[in-house]
C-alpha cells in the first residue's frame, strides 16, 4: 500500500519539477539568466512561494538543475551524432565535422540553454562538482578522433602540456581512456586526444558562441560555413584522414 501511494506522489513531484524547469527556461529565453527568480516562476504557475521551495530549495538549486539538463542535452546531441557517424563508417575527419555540426545545431536551436553552460558566469553562483563530468561527456566523443591523429610541430607545446596534465590528474586519464580505450597504455596518443578535445572546445565555443548570441548578423558568412572552415583547419593540424 505504501509503495502504491509513493509511486503517484513521486511521479507528481517529478512532473511538477519538470514544469518548473520548463517555466524557468521560457523566462531565460525571454529575459536571460539574470531575470530568473523563483517568486516569478511561482506566480506564473499559480503556486505560492513556499510551495515552490518544496521542489527547489533556492534559485541556485534550480539553476544547477537547468545546467545539468543543458549539459546532458548537448552530450546527447554529440553522442547521437557519434553513433550515426560510426554506423556510416565515417573516417576521423568526416566524424569531426559531423560531431561539430551536431553541437552547433543544438546550441543554435536552444541558445538560452547553450548560454547556461557557455555564457557569462552568474554572479555569486557556484556550479556543483558533478557538472564537470557532464561537461566532459560533451567532449568525450571527440577524444578518439584526435588520438588517432598526428599533430604537427606547431602543436608540440600543447601536447606536452596535455601529457603533464595526464600525469598529474588520474581522473583526466580515466576520462580519456573511457572514450578512447586503446590510449590507456599510450600516454602520447592520450595527449593527442586531449589536445584535440581542448582545441575543438575552444573552436566550438568561439564560432558557435558568437552565432548563438547573434553576433554574425549583418556579416557576409554563415555560421555553418565558419565552423566547417575551422574544423577543417583543425583536422589538417592533426592530419586526420
Amino acid at each position: 500500500m505504501v509503495q502504491g501511494q509513493e509511486g503517484p506522489r513521486a511521479r507528481y513531484r517529478e512532473q511538477t519539477r519538470s514544469e518548473i524547469k520548463a517555466t524557468a527556461l521560457r523566462q531565460l529565453a525571454e529575459s536571460g539568466v539574470g531575470a530568473l527568480a523563483l517568486t516569478r516562476i511561482a506566480k506564473e504557475m499559480g503556486l505560492s512561494g513556499p510551495a515552490l521551495y518544496r521542489y527547489f530549495a533556492s534559485r541556485d538549486d534550480l539553476l544547477s538543475a537547468l545546467i545539468r539538463d543543458a549539459y546532458d542535452g548537448a552530450a546527447s546531441a554529440v553522442a547521437g551524432a557519434a553513433a550515426e557517424a560510426g554506423a556510416a563508417g565515417q573516417g576521423p575527419r568526416a566524424r569531426l565535422h559531423t560531431l561539430g555540426e551536431a553541437y552547433r545545431a543544438w546550441a543554435v536551436a536552444e541558445p538560452h540553454r547553450y548560454l547556461l553552460i557557455q555564457g557569462a558566469p552568474v554572479p555569486g553562483y557556484v556550479a556543483p562538482a558533478d557538472t564537470l563530468d557532464r561537461a566532459r561527456a560533451v567532449l568525450g566523443p571527440f577524444l578518439p578522433l584526435f588520438a588517432d591523429g598526428s599533430p604537427g610541430a606547431g602543436l608540440a607545446t600543447l601536447v606536452a602540456e596535455m601529457e603533464a596534465w595526464l600525469a598529474s590528474d588520474a581522473p583526466v586519464g580515466a576520462w580519456v581512456a573511457g572514450y578512447a580505450p586503446d590510449t590507456a597504455l599510450d600516454t602520447r596518443r592520450a595527449a593527442h586526444g586531449l589536445a584535440g578535445a581542448v582545441l575543438v572546445w575552444a573552436q566550438l565555443h568561439g564560432s558557435v558562441g558568437l552565432e548563438a548570441v547573434g553576433q554574425f548578423a549583418g556579416t557576409g558568412h554563415r555560421g555553418d560555413t565558419l565552423l566547417t572552415t575551422q574544423l577543417g583547419l583543425l583536422a589538417d593540424a592533426f592530419a586526420l584522414d
